[in-house]
């Protein structure tokens, strides 16, 4: 069986998003006064930084940050689910306001995005060839999810319930949306539509920087509160014969993962990498 391994290098390839050294562009169109706050204090906070520790990676900020105190704590995972969310932000007028949303898992409008479009060629070619035991994927974003729509993946649980409207936010929706598709998405390091308690529709997780995720920092650990997550990977990757790992760059401080890659993958006979620059030495290691 077939199994995909999604990096943050699919990410940027598919959709532009930045990588973690590129995260801190501060490309984001703040909506009111309160956005525009907080994107001035991240800014101040990371050139500060940056004059103290000038050769010192993103990685680590974002570690001085997590640990320094809850303000900062908040405020740095606030810019990096919002930064994330900002080319999937859409507006709409209704009842003479101007609302915000982050487009829905099943939303036409989607794919006027050409990322969202190249996510979605690839992923079917992908399936095309083989019958997929699932993906992996490192990435907050949804770009596996928007290129599937919610009749095409499951987050481990097939009809599982999400929360939230349905395509459209201003539409009456009844019917409860469901993940119906047969393949599981396991994203070990959580997701923009995914808090402590809940599964969105949409990424508006990204908008208030109360998603589950895992920052990008050296040596990060996998969360508790992702451990089914973890484990629904561990059986992706056991099931998995070929493997085409997407955009993932082996870095020695993911050192989770590649243990879980280590451990999991005693039934490979292939595997293909794509990237830039692959780590084939690394790959070859586990």
């Amino acid at each position: 069986m077939l199994g995909l391994l999604l990096g943050a290098g699919f990410s940027k390839w598919a959709l532009d998003l930045p990588r973690a050294h590129q995260l801190f562009d501060f490309q984001i169109s703040p909506f009111g006064v309160r956005e525009a706050t907080k994107l001035g204090r991240i800014t101040r906070l990371k050139n500060n930084w940056d004059r103290e520790n000038p050769r010192e990676p993103a990685e680590k900020f974002i570690a001085d940050a997590l640990i320094r105190d809850d303000i900062n704590k908040e405020l740095v995972l606030w810019y990096i689910v919002r930064r994330l969310s900002e080319p999937f932000i859409w507006e709409d007028k209704y009842a003479f306001r101007t609302r915000r949303h982050v487009l829905m898992v099943d939303e036409n409008r989607k794919f006027k995005i050409e990322g969202v479009r190249k996510a979605q060629s690839f992923i079917s070619n992908i399936q095309a060839l083989k019958r997929l035991s699932g993906k992996v994927t490192t990435n907050y974003a949804l770009a596996i999810e928007y290129a599937l729509g919610t009749s095409g993946y499951n987050y481990g649980v097939r009809g599982q319930r999400l929360i939230g409207r349905g395509a459209y936010p201003v539409s009456r929706w009844i019917k409860p949306v469901i993940l119906s598709g047969d393949i599981s998405i396991a994203k070990i390091h959580g997701s923009l539509s995914w808090d402590e308690n809940d599964y969105y529709t949409d990424g508006r997780r990204g908008l208030t920087g109360n998603a589950l995720i895992v920052a990008p920092t050296p040596e990060k650990e996998p969360s508790e509160l992702l451990k089914f997550h973890w484990g629904l990977a561990e059986q992706i990757l056991n099931n998995t014969t070929d493997l085409v790992v997407f955009g993932f760059a082996f870095n020695p401080y993911d050192q989770a993962v590649l243990d879980l890659l280590e451990s999991s993958g005693k039934n490979l006979r292939r595997v293909v990498l794509i990237d830039i620059f692959p780590k084939t030495d690394a790959a070859k290691s586990l």
